[in-house]
């Protein structure tokens, strides 16, 4: 079987953490950085990633989730938090870091500058918000299959109280939300769904080619 779909096939919601197991430094770096890694809209990356391992701030979040055990059995939970509202210091700060990392003036890039802020800054709060938080979801989706392939399990969990998440991490104010929830760690042996076979739409059904 290709490694691309064996690693799909392996990679499944995990419903029962082995609480034991721990992810290393060095792997939860990799994945990090996988996830640093992925693409965004314009590159603007609006959304930050707050990196869990502190057991009495998931004691504290596992009862604004519904009482998911792999809210405190993981071994880190990442919270994808996506910018509730913007300015155009997001699109300035991205142009300082292009100029910076790619050693090009700064003065080059405002044309393209000003173009991204007639496309963003104009909008409606309600629409940034939406738009920051597909942003979020490139780099969610990103992050499960780059765990995959280093073998770490997630679960991805959006059966929270993101208004309750925001107060516990103080994100209100940064004018961030708590969009989506990335547990990871490694299975516990006693999961069963591990075992189940993947369902989804066939391939006739789902895809159309023209």
């Amino acid at each position: 079987m290709d490694k691309t779909i064996e690693i799909r096939k392996w990679r499944y919601a995990t419903k029962k953490f082995d609480a034991t197991k721990k992810v290393s430094k060095n792997q939860l770096e990799i994945l990090l950085e996988a996830t640093r890694l992925s693409a965004s809209s314009y590159g603007l990356q609006p959304y930050h990633l707050y990196v869990i391992s502190n057991q009495e701030i998931k004691e504290r979040l596992k009862s604004f989730s519904w009482g998911q055990s792999q809210i405190t059995d993981s071994s880190h939970l990442i919270v994808f938090a996506n910018a509730t509202d913007f300015d155009g210091d997001l699109v300035d700060s991205y142009l300082r870091n292009v100029a910076r990392t790619r050693e090009i003036p700064e003065e080059g890039l405002k044309g393209y500058g000003d173009f991204m802020k007639s496309k963003l800054l104009e909008l409606p709060s309600e629409t940034k918000g939406n738009w920051t938080a597909r942003q979020v979801y490139l780099a969610f989706g990103n992050a499960m299959q780059a765990a995959a392939e280093l073998k770490i399990d997630t679960c991805p969990i959006e059966g929270f109280e993101p208004e309750k998440y925001n107060e516990v991490l103080g994100l209100d104010e940064k004018k961030q939300n708590a969009a989506v929830v990335l547990a990871i760690g490694y299975r516990s042996e006693t999961d069963e769904t591990q075992h189940y076979t993947k369902v989804r739409k066939s391939k006739e059904e789902l895809f159309t080619h023209l």
